[in-house]
């Protein structure tokens, strides 16, 4: 079951409209695009336009399902997602139509592109409010607080079965007569959840208070994991031309603009618990030996420094660690070795976030930022495991769009 789950089985109690609406909008797509270009709606008489319709139509419902499983992440606003989804797509469909030499028509691309934009804009913006019963308890306390649902607070008198669904801490000691009252919304076809899971599908987070109940990441699929590992490996060469001269140029800047070295290194912990020595643009002045986590407006950042430590230039030269399978584009951030020793004596499960490989970038890092001592620790250590256990590429998607904005913007730069 996936984090989000939940969300999709309460979708299906009110979300008939939404599959009558995108099949009328891929009528309505298709019909329009074909009346612009060629001046009727009988495309089908003609070979070269009914294999180019066929195609966007799989294009648009691509869009749509892409669209679906990436919007299902927490903290997603879905009118981005669309934009990506529906551009990607008919990206790939140009490709395709580019390799094939298919016979093709610039104003149907682009008359079906803008409208399958429009229309799943408008489909991503029709969403009823879900209306979820809490069962009284520690974690459902805690739900109560999240926005962007109903929540009803129940007691054990409730009689009242029209909501989406009952969300109830199943690890909790339930009374008798909350067994039958949930036995019986059951029975009644009104789903039931888990509130462990409702809370990771809407934080992005995996609550360590819970994580001793059978709900600990397990290893990755490694069909995925090799997938991966190749798909960057073949970024990285690709983008080699663009790369390194960007890269040379960070490490002028970093040699004029302070005396010692261009690069910094500093031992990490990396997957599976073992040390390995990460290389970055040195952005500090030269400090003696030690180990202290950097602070808003440190004094020990050059004037170079804080414009390639904003923008994440600085890590450039940790794709040679990419190429050499010590680190992945997307991951947990490997954390300073003396550091890693003293959280996992101090925080709980702290080592399961070496389940996988660390990243240039990762969930945690895009969601909350730069993390420093216990408290702030603890909290990217539960977006750290939330991409451990669901980790696959549609997440891996959210955070590359999630990245690019992070770079754009500086967000949780020190």
């Amino acid at each position: 079951m996936t984090a989000v789950t939940w969300r999709e089985q309460v979708a299906r109690r009110w979300g008939g409209g939404r599959i009558w609406g995108y099949s009328l909008g891929l009528v309505g797509v298709i019909g329009l695009a074909a009346q612009t270009a060629w001046g009727n709606w009988h495309f089908w008489g003609n070979e070269d336009h009914l294999r180019l319709a066929m195609a966007v139509a799989v294009t648009y419902m691509a869009a749509v399902g892409l669209e679906t499983r990436v919007g299902r992440f927490p903290g997603v606003q879905r009118p981005q997602v669309v934009l990506v989804s529906v551009s990607l797509c008919f990206l790939v469909l140009l490709g395709v139509v580019s390799l094939t030499r298919w016979y093709y028509s610039r104003t149907f691309l682009g008359v079906s592109y803008a409208l399958t934009l429009i229309w799943q804009w408008l489909m991503a913006g029709w969403r009823r409010r879900l209306s979820l019963g809490l069962v009284p308890g520690e974690l459902t306390a805690a739900l109560r607080q999240l926005p962007g649902v109903n929540w009803c607070w129940l007691s054990e008198c409730s009689t009242d079965l029209s909501w989406d669904g009952v969300v109830v801490d199943l690890h909790d000691d339930l009374s008798p007569e909350w067994i039958r009252f949930l036995a019986d919304c059951r029975l009644r076809g009104l789903p039931v959840y888990h509130a462990a899971t409702v809370w990771e599908g809407m934080t992005g987070r995996v609550s360590l208070a819970h994580l001793g109940e059978g709900l600990l990441p397990s290893p990755p699929d490694r069909a995925y994991l090799l997938l991966k590992r190749v798909g960057e490996t073949a970024l990285i060469l690709l983008l080699l031309p663009l790369l390194l001269p960007l890269a040379g140029l960070v490490a002028l800047a970093v040699r004029w603009d302070s005396p010692g070295p261009v690069l910094f290194w500093q031992e990490r912990m990396g997957q599976g618990g073992k040390p390995f020595w990460m290389v970055k643009f040195r952005s500090m002045r030269v400090q003696p030996p030690g180990t202290q986590f950097a602070r808003p407006g440190d004094q020990r950042l050059t004037r170079v420094g804080k414009w390639i430590r904003r923008f994440r230039l600085d890590e450039l030269p940790q794709l040679w660690h990419v190429l050499r399978g010590e680190m992945s584009l997307i991951g947990p951030r490997p954390e300073q070795v003396p550091f890693a020793r003293e959280f996992s004596q101090r925080i709980p499960y702290y080592m399961c976030r070496h389940l996988v490989k660390p990243g240039i970038s990762g969930w945690a890092q895009v969601n909350q930022g730069y993390a420093a001592g216990v408290q702030e620790t603890r909290l990217k250590l539960e977006y750290d495991l939330y991409y451990v256990k669901y980790l696959s590429l549609w997440l891996d998607g959210l955070i590359v769009a999630k990245t690019i904005k992070t770079v754009m913007t500086g967000f949780g730069s020190r």
